[in-house]
This record gives structure tokens, sequence and C-alpha cells, in this order.
């Protein structure tokens, strides 16, 4: 069977492919319980990792240490397949707890879902990663799903697979003078916005922006700060317990609130929304202005939305009344909140997963991608900007290659991703590590010893090499470097 598997901060939601139809799966918990998504939590328990309603139902009935938003970790530019992550006391590898968590997860489907009874073999799944996703995460998403029994048929952005949803749903909106649609995308961790021209089924990212610190998440700690600073609470970080109560409290306001109620222990606390909405503002004015520049690429009409068929809210956190007013004051009729903002990046990736849907995407690099190599004998060094930002992602690998002479014995190679260039050609806005390669052009160091210690020193005019960068659909960028005089030749995976 096909599947959209988004894989949330908060809630991982799964949506079936049906003879023409996505709907999204529900799961049962221990009490006999439905629910249309499963809680992206893990805890520990008598020395075993457990996930989704049991991580709760262990943490409730055990006291088990338990963590949420686990995703996030994703997003921190010190990511490596190494990282590890706090629980409770100790600490524990994120790869393990990811890995762990989506092979639970395909066993929820395949003997606790409202699909179960219809599975016919490999899970094969459409996935996703926020716009934003830096190599290490889109690398590390791939082998988790791969590793826990998914066999993944596409790797979307996120903010892309809610445009499908919202074309399959909205298909009249889409008209030959609007053609384009904005989707703005906050989630329980990150936030993402597209601007995406529609042309039939064929979907076209224009641009992608977003903030990896932005989600329902933070909201969740506006409320429990509120909460907890009129009470005889302690101060500090709010405790899972008080977020937990606060992320239920917020999903109960609805346009017509006046007042929410957070339990803070036992204590019942009363906060008018106003309230509430004054402290979060500066929130959903953040991802106003980080979309902004989309906004801008559409010319004099962007005011108006001229040439946009509407603003799409998905997500789980756009489901808040304040996102959706800040919206419409701001881009007027055209904002459309989806029915399922939570399930809504799921269904599209459903669509993509279905062969007979007839979508296509073609995609971009959300981040740029450069290299700083060795000047001056290992005193000075220079930028290669590899690919762009607006670098397009299609059904077949795109390469670049690089050739010259080699001018030093050894070539450090230090990749990085970035938002931008400035003026002199550096890079420049959230620069991210993104792999390190130490390649020997000196024939006498081609013998597979550790490089690191070598001092880089010029050798006059050395071999011909050739680097040769191959980014596959999904964004994971491999790369060979090759002695073209003696044949030796390095082979990396970069992430």
């Amino acid at each position: 069977m096909r599947l959209g598997v988004d894989f949330g901060t908060t809630r991982t939601i799964v949506a079936a492919v049906d003879r023409g139809n996505y709907p999204v799966v529900a799961f049962e918990d221990d009490q006999g319980g439905m629910h249309d998504h499963v809680p992206s939590v893990v805890a520990r328990h008598q020395g075993r990792l457990v996930f989704g309603h049991e991580a709760l139902a262990t943490a409730r009935d055990h006291g088990a240490p338990y963590a949420r938003s686990f995703k996030r970790l994703l997003s921190s530019p010190e990511l490596t397949a190494e990282t590890t992550m706090a629980l409770g006391d100790g600490r524990v590898p994120l790869l393990e707890v990811l890995t762990g968590f989506l092979r639970d997860l395909r066993e929820q489907v395949e003997k606790r879902s409202t699909i179960a009874g219809e599975l016919d073999g490999v899970l094969q799944a459409a996935v996703a990663v926020p716009a934003h996703a830096s190599g290490a995460q889109r690398l590390l998403t791939l082998h988790a799903f791969r590793a826990a029994g998914f066999d993944v048929v596409a790797l979307l952005n996120e903010p892309s697979a809610a445009g499908f949803e919202f074309s399959h749903r909205h298909r009249r909106a889409v008209t030959s003078r609007r053609t384009r649609v904005v989707v703005y995308d906050l989630g329980g961790g990150t936030f993402d916005a597209s601007l995406v021209d529609v042309r039939g089924t064929h979907h076209d990212v224009e641009a992608t922006a977003g903030a990896d610190d932005l989600g329902g998440d933070d909201f969740d700690a506006v409320l429990a700060g509120l909460a907890a600073s009129r009470t005889d609470a302690h101060p500090g970080p709010p405790s899972a317990e008080l977020l937990e109560e606060s992320r239920q409290a917020k999903e109960r306001i609805s346009p017509q609130s006046r007042r929410v109620v957070v339990e803070v222990g036992e204590e019942p606390v009363v906060i008018p929304v106003a309230d509430f909405y004054d402290a979060a503002g500066p929130l959903v004015e953040r991802s106003l202005d980080t979309m902004a520049p989309l906004l801008d690429r559409i010319g004099d009409g962007a005011g108006d939305l001229a040439e946009v068929a509407g603003v799409y809210l998905v997500g789980g956190a756009s489901a808040l009344p304040l996102v959706s007013r800040r919206l419409r004051e701001r881009f007027g009729r055209r904002v459309h909140a989806s029915p399922f903002p939570a399930g809504s990046t799921a269904i599209g990736l459903a669509i993509a997963a279905d062969e007979e849907s007839g979508f296509s995407l073609t995609d971009r690099l959300s981040r740029s991608f450069g290299v700083f190599r060795e000047g001056r004998e290992g005193t000075a060094v220079s930028f290669d900007q590899l690919l762009g930002r607006e670098q397009r992602l299609a059904d077949t690998d795109v390469e670049v290659v690089r050739r010259y002479r080699a001018a030093h014995n050894v070539g450090w190679f230090r990749f990085v991703e970035y938002a931008d260039l400035d003026g002199r050609g550096e890079p420049q806005g959230a620069l991210v590590p993104f792999a390190d390669v130490v390649f020997p052009f000196d024939p006498a160091l081609q013998d597979g010893r550790d490089l690191r210690d070598v001092a880089v020193v010029h050798a006059g005019s050395g071999p011909l090499v050739e680097e040769r960068y191959v980014i596959d659909p999904h964004g994971i960028i491999e790369l060979q470097i090759t002695d073209l005089d003696t044949g030796y030749r390095q082979t990396h995976t970069l992430g």
C-alpha cells in the first residue's frame, strides 16, 4: 500500500492512497480510543524505549521520563548521525529514537489502524521534511524511514506537499489569471512558506522561506509562561506537564473564546485570550515577516495578491484563530484555511505517492551549498558556490562538475549550507557546516592514511582533479573526487 507520512514535531499523521481518495488513517490506543494521529513522543521504561500513545500512557501510569518534539533537534547545525538527546537523567542517540519511533509507527499501521486489514505487503511512503531542512536532516530522515521498514518513494518539502492538497481540494481557485498559491505552514516546531505556480496538476515551487525555530511549541511556551506567572509556581522553564496542558488549552481556543483555562498543578488559571494574543502576537508577526520575501517576488500586485489564487493555511498551529485573523487582515479574502490543517501535508504526500494522481512537482533547494577550499599553503581559504537555493530538483539527478590542477599536497574541503551570498561572494545567513572532506593530491599520500595531521603545503603543478557533485531528487548530494592522473577516487554522501 502507498501512504503519505507526515512525521510531525508533536503529531505524526498518515494518509492512505485509496482509488483517488486520500483518507487520514486512525490509530487505536491501549484503551480502545481512536485517534487521527500518533503522538511524536518517546519514553523510557524498564530499560527500553516506547513511543506514541504507549509512551504517554507509560509516563502517566509509571512516571517514566518522556520527551516530546524530538524532531526539533534535527534542525541543529551540529546534527550528525551521532547526535544524542536528553531523556530523563540520561542521553540516547537521536537516530535510535527516530528509527524506533518510525518502526513503531509502521507496526501501528500494520496492526492497530483503520487500514490494518487492507495491507498487501511493503509499505511504500512519500515523506516530507521542512522546506529549510539541512542536508543532514534530509539524509537522517531518509535513513530512519528506510531502517524502519518503509520503502520511501518520494521525499518532499512539507509546504510543497500541502500545495498538492490545496489544488486537489480547491481546483476552481486556480485560474489562468491566478496560478500562484502561497502555502503558509505553521507546524509544531517549524514555519515554512512556499510560493507555488500551479498549472493543471503540475506544481512548480518558485521560492521558499522559513524558520526552523518557530512553531506551535513556542505558542505553548508563551501560554505556559503566562499561566505560571499568575500562580506561585517556581520561576524557570515550564515543565513538560505544563507545556502539554498549555497545548491542549491552546487547541480549545475558538474564534468566540474570551478566556482560556490552564491547569497549573491542580490549580486552574484563567487567562483572557486577548492577553495570550498580545503575548503571542510577535510570533505571528515573525511568520509574516519571514513570508514577505515570497510576496515581494510577485511585483506590484503583491499588496492585494493580484496574481495569487490564495494563501493556504496548513500545519496544526495555524488553527489558532489569531493566525488566520492576522493573515486576513493583511491579505484579505483569498486566505484559505485547510479544513484539516494538521493533516494537509499527509494528504498531499499521499497524492504524491499515488502513481495514478497525475500530480507532478518541480521543487527547489531551500539552501545554497558551497565549499571553502585551502589557499596559500593552508593560510587562506577561498569560497566556491556549487548550488544556489534556486536550483531545481528534477526527476533525474543534477550534476555539477569542477576540474582544475591541484596546487597543494592535500585538499581540505569544508562544505556549508547557507541562505545567500554577500556582495563579496561570501556565504551569509544561517551558515550550517555540512561536511569536511580531506583528499590527497600527492600520490604518495593516496594509501588510505589519516590525512588530518598532514600539513598543507604548496606543491606546484599537481594532478588534474575532478569534483563531481550529484544531487538526487530528494536533495541528497553525493560527491566524487578523482585524481584523473592516477585514478584515485573518493566518494562521499554529504550530510
